[in-house]
């Protein structure tokens, strides 16, 4: 964990900003209206079955995708990015995920070679790579190998505590009260209790201070003239510790944020300096944007706002000084009102062993109207190795997606009330306050081009041309992407002045055999495809992985039942379901179409082109062969040869064309126009198709590149046991599900409401359901809860 002495988070980037002198004629308020109306903000937040598993074990997700202003279901990116990275930021597993409107979901299959220990498993868009990988969506997850000896990490000094201060506003200045926040974490990412003073250069004490939750609290401190300090804390146990306070300055402004009463909020601005006014601007997620300006008498300003006018969750209230730039920043939090309330009902009564279960599921918004939802559902057995879930998607998308780093407990600021939490709450945004972007960037005049592009269409295949001798880029230059098969996928694309190409794919399932070329006359050139997943990481640190030898037995049973289920259960744990794709070629329908069996069988390709097609005209020349395609919108033959390919691969030596063995050919189509493919256009097209869609033999150009690549995951059907016959119920096949039911996505009717079924397993004990939901108008909501299961003696 970072530390930040000197300045909050959210206010250390400010005092970066240089003063510009166009800030004094440019208006906050419109620049981040701009920058909203440009910078869209994308939010992701993904529900896991799970939060602890066994090597052997499937992890299934759901994802949800919002705007992140005001987290109603968006429609925009068609893939997300999935990782899974090891303590190191090393991805142990990935994966592309289809979306649809408002999301997507998937598995992942965690495979016996991973090791033990703490992961985390984070998401982001194509588009969401041009900002922070802050901003991505980041869970941690715990994976234990019962195949491999258990080598827990040497622990450090669990007295060990990082300790940080924020001032109220990001600012201490000389003879000016300030609110200062603390935070107190211990090695193990939790807050730890510890008592402090602040004492002076003669070891004075000035101010003394204990948290109240978590770790945080806050103290009222005016720095004296001359004075330097720091901060002497003490744990239970009587240990001392001296940790630095944060500069002080000479000059400057500071800001107290304060209940008004009668639902208002004042915002007092005190300075040193001779300014005549400040602006203050107050937002929530860049919407709901408010502005005013006041002048300053006897070094103080004032500001009243109105909670009403605020958006639900965090606002940003900032402070700029008269040539508007930003001096002092805070962030509020509003207790949502607006809410997804969901209900569940067992129907089904008490549950035995290998029965069916029936659940009733509703939701409403807060004034008892029945929600349009939609839910997922993770159902799974209760045991000491599974923590109990903390946060959904409400406390994600309201809180902890717009402040840095883990947050202790998100579901206590939510679900309890009172001063204390109000309080505690405040706490939380003195000293994890950040920001979904960076005012250098709202107000920089001239915009830099986005990088990454949304994918609209489908996922985006990049990569990069360079000379093959100097590394150099090639510019200008035409690219061939194929997938060899017979569902004829072809993607153009040219490079442009810094080398770079991409392909928009569309329908790109499963693992592919890729073909990348060039034309043979840009031999000298190469090309290098790119990693789609994003390699910059944020400043998250996994927590410390430590297990207690009192968990052996749960685990081996735990480990027990992961290994009946894929022994007895494989088939049906790798069923998929196909995705719905068009099988029509990239082409669309041809203009000539010829199954080779329908005609006579002539042993070389001349033959086929004089004797049956007469849309192609093939000549040998000195030089070789010359194939040409009629124009049928003019009736002549096209100057230059066509597009030719086999199974989707292109081939640019007319030679090589006629050297294609016929009696291995099932299909050829032939487009008779001029054709375009991306930037490329092509005078017509021949397509060769074989039998088996497996180029019979072919190898393209030895410069051309073939990849592995791995397309959109191919959704797992999640396999549920039905013992609805006496046979079923009575099967000698064990089961021993963990999860009992895992439903990603759940539509409730006009009504609010849908049913869920599923049949419990031969364990019985304690299992818990973990829902997330949200509603078309962008309301969330969660809910958690228990049931029995009991053990049929037979």
């Amino acid at each position: 964990m970072k530390r930040f002495f000197l300045l909050g988070p959210v206010f250390l980037l400010l005092l970066q900003v240089s003063i510009r002198p166009v800030w004094a004629q440019v208006d906050p308020q419109k620049q981040l209206e701009a920058y909203r109306n440009r910078a869209l903000q994308e939010k992701l937040f993904v529900h896991i079955d799970r939060t602890f598993y066994v090597a052997g074990e499937l992890m299934w997700f759901k994802i949800n995708y919002v705007d992140g202003s005001f987290h109603k279901p968006l429609s925009l990116s068609k893939v997300t990015y999935l990782e899974v990275l090891d303590k190191e930021n090393r991805p142990v597993l990935q994966t592309k995920v289809a979306m649809a409107a408002g999301g997507g979901y998937g598995s992942l299959f965690l495979p016996t070679t991973l090791a033990s220990g703490n992961y985390l498993v984070r998401a982001y868009t194509n588009w969401m790579k041009n900002f922070s990988p802050d901003y991505f969506f980041e869970k941690t997850v715990t994976i234990v190998n019962t195949f491999r000896k258990l080598e827990l990490p040497a622990l450090k000094d669990s007295l060990t505590v990082d300790v940080q201060f924020f001032p109220e506003g990001g600012n201490l200045v000389r003879k000016l009260t300030s609110t200062v926040g603390f935070k107190t974490v211990g090695s193990r990412g939790k807050g730890v209790d510890l008592r402090g003073a602040i004492v002076d250069q003669t070891n004075d004490t000035v101010v003394r201070f204990k948290p109240l939750k978590f770790g945080m609290g806050r103290f009222e401190f005016t720095p004296a003239e001359g004075q330097q300090y720091r901060a002497v804390l003490t744990d239970a146990n009587g240990k001392v510790m001296i940790r630095p306070f944060p500069a002080i300055q000479e000059q400057g402004y500071t800001m107290q944020v304060t209940e008004a009463g009668n639902g208002q909020l004042r915002i007092s601005v005190n300075s040193t300096t001779n300014a005549a006014t400040v602006y203050l601007l107050a937002h929530t997620r860049l919407a709901s944007i408010q502005a005013e300006q006041q002048s300053i008498r006897d070094n103080r300003a004032s500001f009243t706002i109105d909670k009403k006018t605020l958006g639900e969750g965090i606002s940003h209230l900032t402070v700029f000084d008269a040539s508007r730039k930003p001096v002092c920043e805070r962030l509020y939090f509003k207790r949502p009102e607006r809410r997804l309330a969901i209900d569940t009902r067992f129907t089904s009564g008490a549950l035995s062993t290998r029965e069916k279960a029936v659940v009733e599921l509703t939701a409403q918004d807060e004034t008892g109207k029945a929600a349009l939802a939609d839910l997922s559902v993770a159902i799974y057995r209760l045991d000491s190795l599974q923590p109990a879930e903390s946060g959904d998607i409400q406390t994600y998308l309201l809180m902890t997606s717009d402040l840095r780093g883990a947050v202790e407990s998100p579901d206590y600021y939510f679900s309890a009330s009172g001063s204390e939490v109000a309080e505690a709450t405040d706490n939380l945004m003195l000293t994890q306050g950040w920001r979904r972007f960076r005012w250098e960037n709202v107000q920089q005049l001239n915009q830099p081009q986005d990088e990454y592009l949304p994918e609209v269409n489908g996922h985006f295949i990049r990569g990069k041309i360079v000379h093959s001798g100097t590394g150099m880029p090639g510019r200008g230059l035409s690219s061939y992407l194929s997938v060899p098969g017979k569902h004829i996928l072809l993607y153009g694309s040219r490079s442009d002045s810094e080398g770079r190409i991409h392909f928009e794919t569309k329908d790109f399932y499963g693992p592919k055999d890729l073909v990348a070329q060039l034309n043979p006359k840009d031999s000298i050139f190469r090309i290098e495809l790119q990693n789609p997943f994003f390699e910059r990481f944020a400043s998250s640190r996994l927590p410390i992985f430590d297990f207690s030898p009192a968990l052996k037995d749960p685990l081996l049973n735990r480990s027990i039942s992961m290994q009946a289920q894929n022994a007895y259960y494989r088939g049906n744990l790798s069923r998929y379901q196909p995705p719905k794709v068009d099988s029509i070629p990239f082409y669309g329908v041809a203009n000539e179409k010829y199954l080779l069996d329908d005609f006579t069988r002539f042993p070389v390709m001349e033959e086929i082109f004089r004797e049956y097609v007469p849309g192609v005209m093939a000549r040998k020349r000195r030089d070789g062969y010359t194939i040409s395609v009629l124009d049928v919108q003019h009736k002549l033959f096209f100057d230059a040869s066509p597009m030719a390919l086999l199974d989707g691969v292109p081939i640019f030596s007319m030679d090589r064309v006629m050297e294609i063995d016929p009696r291995k050919v099932q299909k050829l189509e032939v487009m008779t126009r001029r054709y375009i493919v991306g930037p490329l256009v092509f005078d017509g097209l021949i397509s060769f198709t074989t039998y088996k869609g497996d180029l019979a033999g072919y190898r393209p150009d030895a410069k051309a590149l073939l990849a592995d690549y791995e397309g959109l995951q191919v959704p797992r059907d999640f396999y549920v046991p039905r013992y609805d016959t006496p046979q079923k119920s009575g099967s000698r096949l064990p089961d021993l599900r963990n999860l009992l039911h895992w439903a990603p996505s759940v539509k409730l009717n006009d009504q609010g409401k849908a049913q869920l079924e599923f049949y419990t397993s031969d364990e019985d004990g304690t299992y818990r359901f973990v829902i997330n939901g949200i509603a078309v108008d962008g309301r969330t909501g969660g809910k958690q809860g228990t049931f029995e299961v009991t053990k049929v003696i037979k």
